[in-house]
């Protein structure tokens, strides 16, 4: 299902605590007391969002997301190694205050998932090409590729706006699909596959000429 960010107001986005995309009762509050007051985009000091969904709430404080701590970030996949979730969960809590930051540390995340995936970690670039050449799908590569390109851009400024929130959002997106596709979807298969009765794995290995 697609990513949609979460953002004070809005009907329906991503929860930030089940991951799921629900819509959202919204509320405003005035802490001023002395009556109504919002800033100049019309927002109140303190909202509050609760998920339909899973019943769990998030709290802004104008337009920025002050719980759950994680940030808008989407939620990690459950296989990540635990190398890479740690600079993942680093950007998440970074996202809405430093883009840039949050970019720069997603592209070091992949650079440990190439080398959790069989890369040297010398050189992210070696890495992907070393992968590609082993059979990597054209869409791991592309996904590998944007956040190496939007990483090396929050260090090195270039064409990329690196401190536009989207941007940098939607390289969380991709870095739990790689994990989705190069180690749960295979991870799901091994465990279906090593159900079948013996009879019917050693006739397969004999078919592939393994036996």
């Amino acid at each position: 299902m697609k990513y949609v960010t979460p953002e004070c107001g809005k009907e329906g986005f991503t929860c930030p605590n089940c991951d799921a995309f629900s819509q959202q009762s919204n509320w405003g509050y005035d802490i001023s007391g002395n009556g109504p007051f919002k800033n100049s985009a019309g927002q109140f000091p303190l909202s509050v969002s609760k998920c339909i969904h899973c019943g769990e709430h998030t709290i802004w404080r104008f337009k920025d997301m002050v719980y759950p701590h994680r940030g808008n970030a989407p939620m990690p996949n459950k296989d990540m190694p635990s190398e890479v979730l740690k600079d993942y969960e680093e950007a998440a809590s970074i996202l809405t205050k430093s883009p840039r930051g949050a970019a720069a540390l997603l592209r070091l995340s992949i650079q440990k998932l190439c080398t959790h995936l069989g890369g040297s970690g010398n050189n992210i670039n070696e890495d992907i090409k070393q992968l590609v050449s082993n059979g990597l799908p054209a869409q791991v590569q592309q996904a590998l590729d944007v956040v190496r390109v939007v990483g090396n851009n929050a260090v090195h400024p270039g064409q990329i706006d690196t401190d536009n929130p989207d941007i940098a959002g939607s390289l969380f997106v991709l870095v739990n699909l790689v994990t989705d596709y190069m180690i749960s979807k295979p991870k799901e298969v091994a465990e279906i596959y090593g159900s079948l009765p013996q009879g019917a794995v050693d006739a397969i290995n004999r078919r592939d000429g393994k036996a």
